[in-house]
């Protein structure tokens, strides 16, 4: 078993959102975090066609972008919901029933590159793992890890902007059904969260 990582789920989400560069967003101001940078997409980074722009209420509120019975439906029974005010943006962490099983996501409002700063980061060798992968629901995703990388654990990035990307990171313990494809999980609850950013 792996020990509770709720915390190092989301330390691993702010600390690779610093690869969009520093923030001055502020508690209580969900949105627009500022202009994006010029020029996106950039090193490479798939453009994204249908851009999402009302992201304000998971900004504030990233536990709301999946109902709870989608989640237990993808993870199983949640035993609570943790909301995490980071310096580059509000993540939700779902603790399941069945301890030390998490997934954590959030909206990465810090980084202003989108998933053009993955790719920066990946073409000068400041990742250990880097994989684009098919779309979720029509938006360019990859699969990363700035060291880190472990069975049962899995940081999805889909870009709903090319200014802003959705991080999806479970972290799984060897008796939870999705252990084995932990990446599977991810993009289930990325499909969930970007349905309801559509419908917004």
């Amino acid at each position: 078993m792996r020990p509770t990582a709720a915390f190092i789920t989301l330390a691993t989400l702010a600390s690779v959102a610093l690869l969009g560069g520093c923030s001055d967003q502020k508690s209580g101001t969900p949105t627009p975090t500022s202009a994006p940078s010029t020029g996106l997409p950039s090193n490479g980074a798939p453009a994204v066609a249908d851009p999402i722009t009302n992201t304000a209420g998971v900004e504030t509120d990233p536990c709301s972008a999946i109902p709870n019975p989608v989640i237990e439906s993808i993870g199983g029974k949640v035993k609570r919901t943790d909301l995490e005010k980071l310096s580059m943006g509000n993540s939700c962490a779902w603790i399941f029933q069945e301890a030390p099983n998490t997934v954590s996501a959030g909206l990465v409002t810090g980084n202003k590159d989108g998933l053009s700063a993955l790719y920066a980061q990946n073409a000068t060798g400041g990742l250990t793992t880097f994989k684009p992968v098919d779309p979720v629901n029509g938006y360019p995703a990859v699969i990363y890890a700035n060291g880190g990388e472990g069975r049962g654990t899995c940081t999805l990035a889909v870009g709903v902007r090319n200014d802003l990307v959705y991080t999806v990171i479970p972290r799984l313990s060897d008796d939870h059904p999705s252990f084995s494809d932990p990446c599977g999980m991810a993009t289930k609850v990325a499909e969930a969260a970007l349905k309801n950013l559509k419908g917004a």
